[in-house]
C-alpha cells in the first residue's frame, strides 16, 4: 500500500515564486552560460545551455551529449545473451537492474517461466541495485549542495553492494549476470552470500541513511536550497510521462512491483501459493527537489526490508529454468557428461542454430531506481533481435529539466539536476 510522506516539521519554509513571468521584470539584458560538461554537477557529458536575466534562468536548452551512441542499434548484431553487456552500461549506477529487466523482456517474448531460486535471488539483486543507485543520488546531491561528508556516507555504504556483485558474478562494476532463463552461475557460496547482504542490509545500510539524515535533513541551508525549488504538480509528472521517484514525489501513485508485478513481487512466484514480498511504496505530495530526495531515503528503507523477507528463503534447485532447452544454456554436468548437454551449449554459444525466437514482438519493464525501464523487442524468428527500443526513465525525466529552472536562479540549476539523477549513458540514442 502507499503512504504519504510529510516534511520535516519545525521549519517556516518561507518558498519564493518560481513563475518567471509574475515575479520578474526582464531587462533584456541577457548572455548565454554553458552549463557543463565540464561542470562538476554534471558528472558526465549532459550540458545545458541557460539564457540568463542576471542570475535568473530566462531559457534552457538541454543537450544530452554523446557517450553511447547507438545501443539500440547494436542489439541488432548480437543474440539474445551477448546483449547484456550493452544493457548494464545504460546505467552504470545499478547495472545490474538493466541485466534483470532486459531478460525480463526476452523470457516474455520467449514464454520462458524462471525457477522459484532463481526469481528470489533476481528480487534481492533488484532491491541492491535500487540501494545501489538511490545512495549515489542522495550522495552526490548533498555533495552538490556542498556537504562533502554525506557523499561519503551514501559511497561507503556503496562499496558493499558492488562487494556483493562481485561475489556472485566475478565483476563489480558491470556484472552482466543475467542469462535467458537465469544466471551465468548460481551462487558460489549461498551461506556466505547471505552473510554479506544480511551485513549490509541490518548493519551498512542503516548506519549510512542514519548518518545521512542527520546531516541533511535538518539542515537550513539544505532545506532552503531544495524545499520549493523545481516543483513538478501531478498533473505535469503525468502528462510528461514521469516516473519513479520524480512521479511518486509529486502524488503519482505508480510502481510497476504492484501495479504490473514480477519476480517476487507476484503472488505465487514459488508455484506453490506464496504471497508476493510485502512493502509499502512512498509517495510525497510537494513535488520539489526535497520530496524527491525524501522519497529516495524511504525507498530504500523498504528496498531493505524486502530483501529481509528474501534472504532466508532462497529455495533449493538449479538457478536455471530447464524447461526448454532451446533457449536455456545446459548445466555444466551436462556439457561435460552427456553429448546432448554439449550439443545444446554448442548450438546457443557457438552458433546461429540455437536461437529460435518467435516471430512476435513483446514488451518487459521493470521498476528501477529512475522509474519504469522497458526494452521493446520485435523478432523475426532469427538468433538475434531484428529491432529493439529502450525506454530509459533517465531520458523520460529529463525531458521536463527545461520547465523545472526556468524562472529560478542559477544556483538552483544543481539543485534540480540532482534529483532528476539523470543517467548520460541512458539518453543517449
Amino acid at each position: 500500500m502507499p503512504f504519504t510522506l510529510k516534511p520535516d516539521e519545525g521549519f517556516d519554509i518561507d518558498v519564493e515564486s518560481t513563475d518567471y513571468l509574475k515575479t520578474h521584470v526582464d531587462t533584456g539584458d541577457r548572455w548565454t552560460l554553458n552549463f557543463g560538461p565540464q561542470h562538476p554537477a554534471t558528472h558526465t557529458t549532459l550540458r545545458v545551455v541557460l539564457e540568463l536575466d542576471g542570475e535568473r534562468i530566462a531559457r534552457c536548452t538541454p543537450h544530452i551529449g554523446y557517450l553511447h551512441s547507438g545501443f539500440e542499434k547494436l542489439a541488432e548484431h548480437m543474440d539474445y545473451n551477448q546483449y547484456v553487456t550493452i544493457v548494464s552500461r545504460m546505467n552504470y549506477l545499478s547495472p545490474i537492474a538493466n541485466d534483470i529487466c532486459w531478460h525480463h523482456a526476452v523470457e516474455t517474448l520467449f514464454g520462458i517461466d524462471l525457477t522459484p531460486r532463481c526469481k528470489v535471488i533476481r528480487t534481492i539483486m533488484a532491491e541492491l541495485a535500487r540501494i545501489q543507485d538511490h545512495l549515489l543520488c542522495v550522495g552526490a546531491a548533498a555533495l552538490d549542495l556542498g556537504a562533502f561528508t554525506g557523499f561519503l556516507y551514501g559511497f561507503n555504504a556503496r562499496e558493499r553492494i558492488y562487494d556483493i556483485c562481485d561475489f556472485i558474478s566475478g565483476q563489480r562494476f558491470h556484472p552482466d549476470w543475467t542469462r535467458v532463463g537465469g544466471a551465468m552461475q548460481d551462487l558460489p557460496d549461498e551461506e556466505n552470500f547471505k552473510k554479506m547482504v544480511k551485513y549490509f542490509v541490518n548493519e551498512d545500510l542503516p548506519q549510512a541513511l542514519e548518518d545521512l539524515e542527520g546531516l541533511v535533513c535538518r539542515n537550513r541551508i539544505f532545506i532552503d536550497r531544495t524545499a520549493g525549488i523545481g516543483v513538478v504538480s501531478k498533473e505535469d509528472a503525468i502528462a510528461w510521462s514521469l516516473s519513479g521517484p520524480m512521479a511518486r514525489a509529486s502524488g503519482v501513485v505508480r510502481d510497476l512491483r504492484k501495479d504490473e508485478p514480477y519476480l517476487c513481487y507476484a503472488d505465487n512466484w514459488d508455484g506453490q501459493g506464496a504471497k508476493a514480498v510485502e512493502f509499502k511504496v512512498p509517495v510525497h505530495t510537494d513535488g520539489d527537489v526535497y520530496a524527491r530526495f525524501q522519497v529516495r531515503i524511504e525507498e530504500m528503507k523498504q528496498s531493505a526490508h524486502i530483501i529481509r523477507q528474501l534472504i532466508d528463503r532462497i529455495p533449493g534447485g538449479p538457478i536455471d529454468t530447464l524447461a526448454d532447452g532451446k533457449y536455456v544454456k545446459p548445466p555444466k554436468s551436462d556439457v561435460y557428461g552427456s553429448i546432448e548437454g554439449l550439443i545444446q551449449h554448442f548450438e546457443i554459444i557457438m552458433s546461429n542454430r540455437g536461437w529460435k525466437a518467435p516471430i512476435a514482438e513483446a514488451y518487459g519493464a521493470n521498476e528501477t531506481a529512475n522509474g519504469e525501464l522497458g526494452y521493446f523487442i520485435v523478432s523475426d524468428g532469427g538468433p538475434r533481435p531484428w529491432r529493439v527500443r529502450t525506454r530509459p526513465p533517465s531520458f523520460i525525466n529529463y525531458s521536463i529539466m527545461a520547465k523545472l529552472t526556468e524562472g529560478h536562479m542559477l544556483a538552483d540549476v544543481v539543485a534540480i539536476l540532482g534529483s532528476i539523477n539523470v543517467v548520460a549513458a541512458e539518453l543517449d540514442r
